[in-house]
């Protein structure tokens, strides 16, 4: 009972409101309703941009301004942590706090994601040495190994996945070696993670919900286990040595596991996801890149900037302010579509364009900027690239069997089902 009311007011509630929204043509509703266009949500982030750098809306703030998303990203005047008192009437909120199961969750606090300096600081740096360039280097021989043994997995196949036999694990292979999580264990950590997923979003339905809801604590139950495993028979890596210190709580421990887990390997996915399809979609831009595979690290910023794996985040004014001539209230919120700032005009010629040769791709902000920005950047360029390059390396002719499927989900956007004969020449089916 606890759990259906809260959904009924963190989604049922404003899920009605925004499809009212969206039905009166309110672009910034229709996007977190799930593109009533279809798949493609910039059209709307266009709109957005074109009433001004910063609008104001019933629902918050909003921005697809790539000057002011990257301010306000960089503000300290700007905090990731929830208004002081949400937008309801008192009886709700009193409800909320009544029902919250306080789960360790990636978008909760304790996890730095959601967590100020000097809570945030203090966090990062325990987590930050193993995700530094020079440590994901070291990962980089090990990538090659997870990839070549997943591609030759997939040789001559004529019904394989892409993302079930190959975007998804390699990511969930890696992390789950930095967490010391057993092989066998790697599918179920997977399947957490996509449980989890939809509650990034606005409006879920009560059964994605109680699935979500179900995956957290079965999280939970799993890192609770996981590290006491560890503090008995610690190994080399990170969460073992944050395990046998005193400088994280077990609730902080188990928030920090939710969020290297999840962060890990679900933006991953979508961008060797999304980066096969545009480059299904833009052959001849696959056609240079085997020309001059030299290019690769920038069409891997390019699939980034093109079509973002994240599309969204927020910040909370921590004082009253003012951003782009518009003034700003202390516990006001600012949603900000880092996905439509990827394609503003004023920062990338003809944003629209698939283009591997773009030289200014990597000022993207789909790795977020500022204190906030993402922590395993240089692990998911890493991936990207080796999954990537390798894949097309080895599977020359490779083609689509099938229609890909979108994940059905408003921020993490990517594929949840890519099908395809790696080694064979099937049918090419060009629809996204």
């Amino acid at each position: 009972m606890k759990s259906w009311i809260r959904w009924a007011i963190l989604h049922s509630v404003p899920r009605t409101y925004l499809r009212t929204r969206a039905r009166r043509g309110d672009p910034f509703a229709e996007i977190l309703t799930g593109y009533r266009a279809g798949a493609n949500p910039y059209p709307f982030g266009d709109r957005i941009r074109e009433q001004g750098p910063i609008v104001r809306t019933p629902l918050s703030w909003v921005s697809a301004d790539h000057e002011v998303c990257r301010k306000i990203l960089r503000d300290k005047n700007f905090g990731v942590s929830p208004p002081e008192t949400l937008d309801l009437p008192r009886p709700l909120r009193r409800l909320l706090r009544a029902t919250d199961p306080k789960l360790a969750s990636p978008v909760e606090p304790p996890s730095m994601l959601m967590v100020d300096p000097p809570e945030h600081t203090r966090y990062r740096k325990l987590v930050a040495q193993e995700f530094t360039p020079r440590a994901v280097g070291r990962l980089h021989d090990r990538i090659v190994e997870v990839t070549d043994e997943l591609l030759a997995g997939l040789a001559d196949r004529p019904d394989a996945d892409l993302i079930e036999d190959f975007a998804s694990r390699l990511p969930v292979a890696i992390i789950c070696e930095i967490l010391g999580v057993p092989t066998e264990d790697q599918f179920y950590m997977l399947e957490l993670g996509h449980a989890g997923a939809p509650l990034l979003d606005v409006g879920i339905t009560w059964r994605a919900f109680r699935r979500a809801t179900a995956a957290l604590q079965a999280s939970e139950d799993f890192a609770e286990g996981h590290i006491a495993r560890l503090r008995a028979d610690p190994g080399d890596n990170i969460l073992s040595k944050l395990a046998a210190s005193d400088n994280l709580s077990m609730p902080e421990l188990k928030s920090t596991v939710a969020l290297v887990a999840g962060a890990g390997f679900e933006t991953t996915v979508n961008l060797i996801g999304n980066g096969m399809m545009a480059l299904h979609q833009h052959p001849d831009q696959l056609d240079l890149l085997r020309a001059e595979p030299d290019r690769w690290p920038g069409a891997i910023e390019e699939i980034l900037r093109y079509d973002s794996p994240v599309q969204m985040t927020a910040r909370t004014a921590l004082c009253d302010t003012e951003i782009a001539g518009q003034p700003i209230a202390r516990g006001e919120m600012v949603s900000l579509l880092l996905g439509a700032a990827n394609r503003d005009p004023a920062v990338f010629t003809d944003p629209g364009a698939f283009d591997v040769t773009r030289t200014n791709a990597r000022e993207h902000l789909s790795f977020s900027s500022g204190v906030h920005s993402c922590l395993g950047a240089s692990l998911a360029r890493m991936e990207g690239l080796v999954a990537l390059s390798a894949l097309y390396e080895r599977f020359p002719e490779l083609r689509l069997t099938g229609r890909p499927e979108r994940r059905g989900l408003v921020n993490l956007r990517g594929y949840q089902r890519i099908p395809a004969a790696p080694g064979l020449a099937a049918a090419t089916s060009r629809t996204a």
